[in-house]
């Protein structure tokens, strides 16, 4: 198969309304589709020679809101000064002190809240959108447009630069730059149906395609006793609680895919084939896949009993089912647990089922949902954008051989504390298609076309656990896990021609702050109740009508004009 790659259309419910879907009504959000994938690797300028680096003759300082990592100090380290602010403040001679520290995400949201409130927030911190249309409103912030252009290094960039331009114009206002966002990995969203393959040999059947393919394949793989011991102990379809995670990543046993296939998109704010904003969780299509669900659980094809798990891996890790849809990464977790426990298992990963079209189709995660922003008035604040510059290279080790960073790395590895723990700010960056870009990659050193030493560390890491693997497959896990979640997880992804449909809006609306614990609690009731039978398939009619009246159709409204308003 010709690789190829998805690029970025923006084109709001174009390409899902230009091909019918399962019902024959086209609709969608912002929709992309893939072509051709063009690799580049970039030069990786010395430290001391990149001005974007730039090392101040006099000391400056900044002051900054801390989230507190969940691990524990090494012995005689504190939060703002540790063996990685050390490393920082002396390449940048900035120093890093902290305004106020808070652990983990609520507490730092309600003091990040307090600081909005009271006028007082600190040089720099991390805001979420909401926090960031907030503060650009009352002109508490600095335009960074400048100084990104100027001080952001090449590396920075290139991951922004990676997202075609969405992750810069989700922190932009007017045409300005207010924020410096994180990536989020694209490889994360879609969710891949995994199998079983040696459970389909010995059965004598063909990967699936479509929903009746999926359906058979399930039946089999419940009562022809694919592991061989003589019980009619094993499960087609394991499920879970959720149904969907919507605009979340990817997780275990979730059916965001089968409902992508009739093109429904619960939990995404889209735009209909008319071109309104629509929540994707009300819209027509939906019924069409709860029913298609709700008759899988009562004829069993989906496991009566995934209600009752306490963790959606245990009917994996325990063997007892031969599918299941979840992330490309879940060779390291939870397949690697599985195969340890039965070493005959042999799990690859299918972009299916398919919709009417023969297209395999998907909903995204957001771009970015976390902003590092500069307080308006502080007199440095390319120091900002400088620090991000060197924890990002930090973080992917474009200095690998450095006498500093191995001295980190030992710190780290002794200590069992991750180097981003002391990070000045929770903001990763990575390439949008990193995955993808490393499968790539590493194949071509595999057959020799590129020298392994030229690759980044993330992904020479990536080659030299899956020789490991090929030169011992049964035991070196750690090969096992990295070869299959590249080969089966971001190949698949790679080879893959997909559209992707991507939300308009993630943030919160002022009703939303009252309303939206409610009208949550009653989809996911609803849905959860038709797919086990304990409502009939009408009561999503009832659905919609009562999330309309709870005040759905005001919360509409708002994200409405906040999403056409937004220049």
């Amino acid at each position: 198969m010709k690789a190829k790659r998805m690029t970025v259309i923006i084109a709001v419910a174009v390409l899902l309304s230009s091909c019918s879907n399962a019902n024959g009504d086209g609709s969608g959000g912002n929709s992309e589709k893939k072509g051709v994938r063009n690799l580049q690797t970039l030069p990786i300028p010395s430290i001391k020679d990149d001005p974007a680096y730039g090392k101040y003759e006099e000391p400056i300082s900044i002051n900054i809101g801390f989230k507190i990592p969940d691990e524990k100090n090494a012995t005689g380290e504190t939060n703002d000064n540790n063996p990685v602010s050390r490393y920082f403040e002396k390449i940048t001679n900035i120093k890093v002190s902290h305004s106020w520290e808070a652990k983990r995400d609520e507490a730092f949201i309600q003091k990040v809240n307090l600081s909005i409130d009271s006028s007082d927030i600190p040089d720099a911190m991390v805001v979420d959108r909401n926090q960031l249309r907030e503060l650009v409103e009352n002109e508490m912030i600095e335009d960074l447009t400048k100084v990104y252009e100027q001080y952001g290094s090449s590396l920075v960039k290139a991951m922004y630069d990676s997202t075609k331009g969405i992750a810069l114009q989700e922190a932009s206002f007017g045409g300005k730059l207010y924020g410096l966002p994180n990536v989020a990995i694209e490889a994360d969203a879609p969710s891949l149906l995994w199998i079983r393959q040696d459970w389909l040999e010995k059965l004598d059947l063909q990967p699936p395609k479509t929903f009746d393919d999926l359906e058979r394949i399930a039946k089999d793989f419940i009562e022809r006793d694919p592991d061989g011991n003589g019980k009619r102990d094993t499960i087609g379809l394991p499920g879970d609680k959720k149904v969907v995670h919507g605009q979340q990543k990817a997780g275990l046993n979730d059916f965001d895919t089968l409902f992508s296939a009739y093109h429904a998109f619960p939990k995404n704010w889209i735009k209909d084939g008319d071109g309104q904003v629509v929540y994707g969780s009300i819209t027509p299509e939906n019924k069409l896949a709860l029913a298609k669900l709700a008759d899988w659980y009562e004829r069993g094809i989906i496991d009566n009993q995934f209600v009752l798990y306490k963790e959606a891996q245990e009917p994996i890790v325990a063997n007892k089912t031969g599918m299941f849809f979840g992330p490309w990464w879940t060779p390291y977790w939870p397949l690697a647990e599985a195969v340890s426990n039965d070493t005959k298992a042999e799990w690859r990963a299918f972009a299916v089922p398919l919709d009417s079209e023969g297209m395999f189709i998907t909903h995204m995660s957001p771009t970015t949902d976390r902003f590092l922003v500069v307080r308006k008035g502080y007199e440095h604040p390319e120091a900002v954008v400088k620090m991000l510059n060197v924890f990002t290279r930090l973080e992917r080790r474009q200095d690998p051989n450095s006498a500093e960073v191995k001295s980190l790395d030992d710190f780290s590895a002794q200590t069992g504390i991750q180097l981003r723990s002391y990070y000045p700010f929770d903001l990763l960056l990575d390439y949008a298609d990193a995955i993808t870009q490393r499968y790539v990659n590493v194949q071509k050193a595999l057959r020799g076309e590129i020298d392994p030493t030229s690759l980044d560390p993330d992904t020479k890491q990536v080659y030299e656990q899956s020789v490991a693997e090929k030169e011992n497959p049964k035991k070196n896990m750690d090969g096992w896990k990295a070869a299959k979640a590249s080969e089966y997880g971001g190949g698949l992804l790679y080879t893959t021609d997909m559209v992707q449909v991507r939300g308009i809006f993630y943030g919160t609306t002022k009703t939303m702050e009252t309303k939206w614990p409610g009208l949550q609690k009653l989809e996911n009731e609803t849905f959860l109740k038709i797919i086990v039978g304990d409502e009939p398939i009408s009561a999503f009619d009832d659905f919609v009508a009562e999330w309309k009246r709870q005040g759905g159709d005001r919360i509409t409204e708002e994200v409405s004009k906040l999403v056409n308003g937004k220049s």
